[in-house]
């Protein structure tokens, strides 16, 4: 693998910058609103699951750890994807993903704004709306276009200022819990376990969306795996004490749907509820900035290979960023915002999520047989890798089969359009000579 910077692009991201991307990536608006779903269909079982929803990402993590330690460059799971199964393969998974982001850009700049209605009524209104989206989507577009330190930098900030609330949150609401609250209910059936852990899956993922820009990243064979692992070092705690007191601090959890803010609300007051708001809005606000700064990633590293039109594979001249991959997926998520059309992101995210991480999985042993050969080693090497690989396959496995059957049909169609768009990119990029083989 070469060390030089890919294409045009450069390499402005540190291990500290890495690390705040990845738990930036991670740590969005779900977590403001989860631990109130999650005590409805479980109560204190909650808890259970927060374990088993973060060991199989522990286990996932690993192997993105590893397999993140052979490359280079721009694409995260689309790269893995292409690089050990095909185009084919790795087109779907790029997709996928990129699609993805898009539809979860939408909602949560919809969440938004209901947010900051909070404070501004008249937001809520449709040309509010329209100002706010247009607004929020044409800075970070702009941010993400100076530059991939600027953006990082912003990241960075945005890191903290999510980060503060929720460690406030549950530094004074521990004092707090009352330990009645942890009455156990009946033992909750395999199904109710199930959909718990689909929801917890949408919390604690994301960290995938800050592999994809690779190619911008420092030394990322070895910044990659450091980073990755900090950040669940730091997640997972979290979210365990956020849900502690969350249960033990706020009676009525189960119907809240503002529930960090009313729990703040119970034990800090207006002024703590307040807070968990700002937090909120300032967590979803770092959240679009880095879906901004990897989804465009995504169009570059397939145009890249000739699967798109290589117009997404263009530099800008000064800030060295694939300006046209972040302009045109800003105006699709601006587009999907302003028509309301998010609801399928519902129905894509968490399970187009699974199939990317089963593919990263399973490449690690395909990419072990290759060492030395036609692929880099690995920089980070996973102990019992392949008992990683099974249990982390088997988990995911049973929660595909316990999804929706209409979220499986919504999969399967946008795996069918993503195959007709692959198949128009091919045709429409065969002029050009392609960057990578």
């Amino acid at each position: 693998m070469s060390t030089a910077p890919q294409g045009g692009l450069v390499r402005g991201i540190g291990r500290a910058s890495m690390v705040a991307l990845m738990i930036n990536a991670v740590v969005g608006a779900g977590i403001f609103g989860l631990p109130s779903r999650v005590h409805d269909l479980l109560g204190p079982w909650a808890l259970l699951a927060y374990v088993g929803c973060a060991v199989l990402v522990m286990l996932v993590v690993l192997c993105f750890a590893e397999v993140g330690s052979r490359f280079e460059d721009s694409g995260g799971p689309y790269l893995y994807a292409r690089t050990a199964f095909g185009p084919v393969v790795g087109f779907q998974v790029g997709w996928l993903l990129w699609l993805t982001r898009v539809t979860a850009y939408a909602a949560l700049c919809n969440l938004l704004i209901e947010y900051l209605a909070h404070f501004w009524p008249s937001l809520a209104s449709i040309g509010g709306r329209v100002a706010v989206a247009t607004l929020v989507t044409s800075v970070i577009a702009a941010v993400n276009l100076r530059g991939v330190r600027t953006a990082a930098i912003v990241a960075n900030v945005f890191t903290i200022g999510k980060l503060v609330p929720l460690v406030l949150f549950v530094a004074v609401g521990l004092f707090f819990v009352d330990r009645s609250a942890y009455v156990m209910p009946p033992v909750p059936t395999v199904a109710e376990f199930s959909a718990t852990m689909l929801l917890l899956v949408f919390a604690f993922t994301g960290f995938e969306t800050a592999t994809v820009p690779a190619g911008e990243v420092r030394d990322p064979r070895r910044t990659l795996p450091f980073a990755i692992l900090a950040s669940m070092l730091v997640i997972v705690p979290l979210y365990l004490l956020i849900q502690v007191v969350s249960i033990g601090t706020l009676p009525g959890l189960a119907s809240s749907t503002t529930p960090l803010a009313d729990a703040a609300g119970r034990f800090a007051g207006s002024a703590g509820a307040a807070v968990i708001v700002v937090g909120a809005v300032i967590s979803i606000t770092g959240t679009l900035n880095g879906i901004v700064l990897s989804a465009p990633r995504l169009l570059y590293g397939m145009a890249e290979h000739a699967q798109l039109p290589r117009l997404f594979a263009r530099t800008h001249a000064r800030f060295h960023t694939p300006h046209w991959a972040i302009l045109v997926t800003a105006a699709c998520m601006l587009a999907l915002t302003l028509s309301g059309s998010f609801l399928t992101a519902v129905a894509l995210s968490t399970i187009t999520r699974l199939l990317a991480y089963a593919s990263t999985c399973i490449a690690l042993p395909v990419l072990r047989r290759r060492d030395g050969r036609d692929i880099a080693p690995a920089a980070f090497r996973v102990p019992a890798g392949g008992w990683v690989v099974a249990v982390a396959l088997l988990v995911i496995a049973w929660l595909v089969a316990n999804a929706n059957p209409l979220e499986l049909r919504n999969i399967a169609i946008a795996m069918l359009a993503g195959a007709g768009l692959m198949w128009l990119g091919t045709r429409m990029a065969r002029g050009d000579a392609p960057h990578r083989p």
